[in-house]
């Protein structure tokens, strides 16, 4: 921990609640003597106090630790950039338009990267996509979700195990199909109603 970055930080988070050194004391248990401390960088609070910190500032431990606020660079509303954090223990899935910093079960997760390949079977059903696959959807190896996305929407079905894949979709433009298995991990394949098949 960097004491006058993290002193600078704990600063900018209080002045932008409108607190004074007093109130962001009172709230934490602590002297307004020793928030004057920590903001001068002449000390830091104590590990047990992180927390408590990071809760009322609205922000994360680490970010407290590190003293500097990580600013994504803007996405510019491209839907086809977004990032997958999926947690291999509870399943959870989270979804952020560009990076982020994510954790779930006590793990930080990384954007899953898709791997090309064709895992599921799209048919024209009279201006709607019919979505199927021949992936195995048992307990043990399924596939969680499939996803479409184009550059101005995305569209998320959750699929569960010993349940056969199946989904309908409205025929958009060009797109992408995105599936992710439980074991082999998340797999994307591009779409387009101009030539009528998965591709």
């Amino acid at each position: 921990m960097n004491q006058i970055k993290t002193g600078k930080l704990i600063r900018q988070f209080r002045t932008e609640m409108h607190l004074t050194q007093k109130q962001l004391a009172e709230r934490i248990n602590v002297s307004d003597k020793a928030v004057s401390k920590w903001e001068r960088g002449n000390g830091c609070p104590d590990i047990s106090l992180l927390s408590a910190l990071a809760e009322l500032f609205g922000t994360d431990i680490r970010v407290l630790l590190s003293g500097e606020i990580e600013k994504n660079e803007s996405e510019k509303g491209d839907m086809r950039k977004l990032k997958f954090y999926l947690c291999k223990k509870c399943g959870n899935m989270i979804i952020a338009a560009s990076d982020a910093s994510v954790t779930c079960c006590g793990a930080k997760l990384s954007a899953a990267e898709p791997a090309e390949r064709e895992l599921l079977k799209a048919e024209d059903i009279g201006g709607e996509w019919y979505i199927t696959s021949d992936h195995p959807m048992t307990k043990e190896h399924y596939i969680s979700f499939v996803a479409y996305v184009n550059d101005s929407s995305a569209m998320i079905f959750r699929q569960y195990p010993e349940w056969n894949l199946q989904c309908t979709l409205p025929m958009y433009r060009s797109g992408t199909l995105l599936c992710n298995c439980i074991k082999c991990g998340l797999f994307a394949q591009k779409i387009s109603p101009a030539q009528k098949q998965v591709k």
